[in-house]
């Protein structure tokens, strides 16, 4: 009877168990159902089909990518690139093969001037309604109209530094030349940024025109590089997370991720201001697959959705109900979510036409001194 008694007591325990491991992995699954739902409607039946999608590398969570697959049909074709000048340059040749595609503001103010995009269609947009009207506000300066294209993140440069390794204050961009962290300054390898850096410690505006306020942002460069590690993207986190650098040009977002994984590491932005860029979602008037195109555009701007992109890769995202859902702390950090006296000392590029010669040249310069 005993024996009976104690089998019955292991079942109904093994029974109780199962019933609360069940219950714990519905919790889960709702708790994930409600993390990935978004609207769903007619463009998410069966499109079908081919994306091929040109973005930053890292730019993306991808369980998305295959959710969105799955809720399609579509078959995802992603491709990275490394500047706003390659992509510029595979987005004008004949055999273009991208039906949407992430570039920056001045990038597509460009592709815009050259005809090149596709005019959205904001009825197949409806989760447009959650970006944020004062990032509209901004996307209008390159974008009039925001007809072209819609922010996907946003975010500013500043100055990551080492406070171990780093004894004065990081409030100007003159730290980058002072000659107590030689061979410990990364700069940025971009043309833009690298130029505006030097342009904005001058106090010049950071989109000018004049050929001798650019000559002397290049000599100030050159004067620079003694004191440089190097020209660096993606490889300044790692020097900066193990302590190998005591200060770096570098994008909000991946200064976050730097801090995470290094607490002695803090970001700033200079007093005599930044940029404040834009990534922005466009289709090429080349697309072969737009209702495709129009559709992911739509399903990475659902609120819950375009939280869990921005908590995976670290950027600043343009909309306002995604940012109702952050993690606080995210909220609270000002590398993510700056104030907007930070943000009144900063301007977006803008495209400089012919003029992007005088850029160009000087960057050349530049890099023959520094012997690349």
């Amino acid at each position: 009877m005993k024996k009976w008694l104690a089998i019955l007591l292991c079942a109904l325990m093994v029974l109780s168990l199962a019933a609360c491991a069940k219950k714990e992995a519905a919790e889960v699954e709702d708790e994930e159902a409600a993390d990935y739902s978004f609207a769903d409607g007619d463009q998410y039946d069966q499109i079908g089909g081919e994306l091929n999608v040109l973005n930053w590398g890292e730019y993306i969570d991808p369980e998305l990518i295959s959710i969105f697959e799955k809720e399609t049909g579509v078959k995802v074709n992603y491709t990275e690139m490394t500047s706003n000048e390659e992509m510029l340059i595979k987005l004008r040749g004949a055999d273009n093969p991208y039906d949407m595609c992430f570039p920056s503001d001045y990038i597509i103010e460009k592709l815009i001037k050259d005809d090149l995009l596709l005019e959205l269609d904001m009825a197949k947009i409806p989760n447009a309604k959650n970006i944020s009207q004062r990032m509209y506000e901004v996307t209008n300066t390159f974008d009039p109209g925001n007809k072209y294209s819609l922010p996907y993140m946003w975010g500013t440069m500043g100055i990551l530094y080492n406070t171990k390794m780093v004894d004065d204050p990081v409030d100007s961009w003159d730290i980058l030349w002072n000659e107590k962290y030689a061979e410990k300054i990364w700069q940025y390898d971009s043309v833009r940024d690298a130029m505006a850096v030097s342009l904005l410690r001058l106090g010049y505006d950071m989109n000018t025109t004049n050929a001798d306020e650019v000559a002397a942002a290049k000599e100030e460069l050159i004067r620079q590089i003694p004191l440089l590690k190097g020209l660096g993207t993606d490889n300044i986190r790692s020097s900066m997370i193990n302590g190998k650098a005591a200060l770096a040009v570098i994008y909000a977002g991946d200064a976050i991720l730097c801090m995470e994984e290094n607490e002695d590491l803090d970001y700033a932005i200079p007093q005599e201001g930044s940029n404040v860029w834009f990534d922005n979602v466009v289709i090429p008037k080349t697309a072969k697959n737009v209702d495709a195109a129009l559709a992911f555009i739509n399903f990475l701007n659902d609120a819950n959705l375009a939280a869990r992109n921005t908590e995976f890769i670290y950027y600043s995202t343009p909309n306002q109900g995604a940012m109702d859902r952050i993690d606080e702390e995210l909220l609270e950090n000002p590398a993510f979510n700056p104030s907007d006296e930070t943000l009144a000392r900063c301007g977006v590029y803008h495209d400089l036409g012919a003029d992007i010669e005088l850029y160009n040249s000087a960057w050349e310069e530049f890099k023959t001194a520094m012997g690349n």
